[in-house]
């Protein structure tokens, strides 16, 4: 190892540590979460109500020595209250801006579903150029803005399915399972004692693990990852290949490529390697595929899911040795 990928698995290390003091379990979750950071990407993340989906995004923004912001999603939420407007100033007698939430680094879109479409597009030239437009003016929005949005998959009463479009716009989709019992068992001890999880959140001691500065360096050090050119023809035959299966509808378009390589070599640096393996592709193709396909309705009827749909395009793509 050199002297970077010493420094990043060290600062992956305290990151790590200091999720675990509120976070219990999720190690999943919280390492494709730092795929996201260190991509500059976007995340969706689906979970149950009570998995500590928002929980989990907090404590990040804590450690993460940038700007936050949170906005919980309602039916009633306009694109104004996002982005911002231009309000008459009586005094000045001239209109001034009043930023949105969307200015700051760290956003949480919290129950992004919850808001209809009309709302939920205020994001996509935010998450997409990191800019936005009010009144024909564009505004530029900080490096590192980065967009986590939560969504419940088992309700849908008052919800809005997120558009095609904007589903393309998030580098991975996220789904946080039940803990394990042992996980639950030390959750349930946590609770017993004198402070919850958000408790300890709000008053523990915490230091900030990632600055700009580091960020910047690790994403520097991202473009140095070894990547043959047999794995990446191995990935554009994968996303290639969602666009003939028998099974879907609507295949991941070039982001999807885009997606899947980033992805993949933020993989494998925070597992220590300064190259790609297929294995790192097999890995993360569910999570950056899977929310940008469509399947066939007889094939959806049938309960087969996009990450199965997924997993049976890579079973037919051969593996480059």
């Amino acid at each position: 190892m050199n002297e970077n990928t010493d420094f990043i698995q060290q600062s992956i290390n305290n990151i790590r540590q200091e999720i675990g003091r509120v976070i219990i379990g999720q190690q999943e979750a919280v390492e494709k979460c730092l795929i996201i950071i260190f991509t500059g990407g976007h995340g969706l993340i689906e979970g149950v109500p009570g998995i500590a989906k928002t929980l989990l995004i907090r404590t990040l923004a804590r450690l993460v020595d940038v700007s936050f912001n949170r906005i919980q999603f309602t039916p009633d939420l306009m694109p104004a209250d996002i982005i911002g407007t231009n309000v008459f100033n009586m005094q000045k007698g001239a209109f001034e801006l009043v930023k949105g939430p969307v200015f700051t680094s760290f956003l949480l879109g919290d129950e992004i579903n919850r808001a209809p479409a009309k709302t939920q597009s205020a994001l996509l030239q935010a998450m997409q150029e990191r800019r936005v437009t009010i009144d024909r003016h564009t505004y530029e929005l900080p490096a590192f803005f980065t967009v986590f949005a939560t969504q419940n998959p088992v309700e849908y009463e008052g919800t809005y399915p997120l558009p095609e479009a904007q589903k393309d716009r998030f580098l991975l989709k996220i789904n946080m399972d039940y803990p394990g019992p042992e996980e639950e068992m030390l959750l349930a001890e946590s609770l017993s004692g004198r402070q919850s999880p958000e408790q300890l959140l709000e008053n523990g001691d915490f230091k900030q693990v990632f600055s700009n500065e580091i960020l910047s360096r690790i994403q520097q050090y991202l473009q140095d990852v070894v990547i043959r050119k047999e794995v990446v023809q191995y990935i554009v035959s994968i996303v290639r290949a969602t666009r003939t299966h028998e099974s879907i509808l609507i295949g991941a378009g070039p982001r999807g490529t885009q997606a899947l390589l980033l992805a993949s070599r933020a993989l494998a640096v925070i597992r220590g390697r300064d190259f790609i393996t297929p294995d790192d592709i097999k890995e993360i193709a569910p999570c950056a595929l899977a929310h940008r396909i469509v399947l066939r309705p007889e094939f959806e009827i049938e309960g087969l899911t996009t990450v199965q749909a997924i997993e049976k395009v890579i079973r037919k793509i051969e593996v480059p040795r």
